[in-house]
């Protein structure tokens, strides 16, 4: 069955619709030797050559998609590579023998928290797309004097410069002076968009944390610069939530959820023990040609 050349692209992990819409402007991809079109009919037995290289477009739509929570710390850039040199969420994501990761939305360089990847773009696009109102929720600590009035215009709708905006809902947080905390819901990602939301009302956000998107919030175990991957049961959960089906293709065995990552800078230190792994015993292994000592049993003669 054929699909729309940006739709099986983004399915199979390629990347996000919108890079590869781009792509097909700037004649990068050739389908059976002719340059693509946007929205194009393809199948996975058409030959599409990505800047000279052949995709494998069969084996790629039957892996098993995987997702990852990421625990992005501030400082780090939300791009592959980033011309100053600076660290970038992608410099701690566990290697890929197919495919690639997809970012799932943006977080700007001093807001830390939740993000989420994906080797799927098909939900990437889902999750990302306005119509799909998946909610995202941020920890925001606002530095200035907030009163009722002002969190009944956040809520009800402000006009920002792109637009109108405004909040889902927000809830008290706590804190003292002028530094208090707010949880605030958004159903959208527009760029810095809690940021500039307060900044509306005369007030500044002194330090944001994106602690959930849609159901999935960030553990309070994963650190900075460590991620997760999603079990299949989750997955299956994530998929249905945006009205996709999550075909489980690959053996239970090489779908479980992987270990925490310690991020390059941590390399040089001890591995932390993994949140959720019982201790098991430590036991000192043999020189390498020992025999193996010989089991003893209690002598049951009598003493004489």
């Amino acid at each position: 069955m054929k699909e729309r050349i940006q739709k099986l692209l983004s399915r199979a992990g390629y990347g996000s619709r919108r890079e590869i819409e781009r792509w097909i402007a700037a004649g990068d991809i050739l389908v059976n030797g002719k340059l693509a079109e946007l929205g194009q009919p393809i199948s996975e037995h058409d030959k599409v050559i990505l800047r000279g290289k052949t995709l494998h477009l069969e084996s790629k739509l039957r892996a098993t998609p995987k997702v990852l929570m990421y625990h992005k710390k501030a400082g780090e850039m939300c791009t592959r590579h980033d011309p100053e040199g600076r660290p970038t969420v992608f410099d701690n994501l566990p290697h890929l023998r197919q495919g690639r990761w997809i970012m799932i939305g943006r977080l700007d360089v001093n807001t830390d928290g939740l993000l989420l990847f994906t080797t799927d773009g098909e939900l990437a696009n889902k999750l990302m797309h306005p119509s799909s109102e998946v909610e995202r929720e941020y920890a925001t600590r606002v530095l200035g004097e907030v009163d009722a009035d002002m969190l009944h215009r956040l809520q009800t709708g402000v006009q920002l410069e792109d637009g109108p905006a405004q909040f889902l809902r927000i809830l008290e947080g706590g804190g003292e002076g002028a530094n208090h905390w707010y949880h605030v819901v958004l159903a959208e990602g527009r760029n810095r968009e809690v940021r500039r939301l307060w900044e509306s009302q005369g007030v500044r956000v002194s330090r944001l944390i994106r602690i959930r998107y849609g159901f999935l919030s960030l553990p309070r175990s994963l650190r900075g610069g460590h991620y997760e991957e999603l079990d299949v049961k989750t997955m299956r959960r994530l998929y249905e939530s945006v009205g996709l089906s999550f075909e489980e293709l690959a053996p239970p065995e090489s779908t479980r959820a992987a270990a925490y990552r310690p991020s390059l800078k941590d390399q040089d230190q001890p591995r932390a023990a993994h949140p959720y792994e019982k201790s098991r015993p430590s036991a000192k292994k043999p020189p390498a040609g020992a025999k193996p000592p010989r089991a003893t049993r209690k002598d049951s003669r009598p003493n004489k």
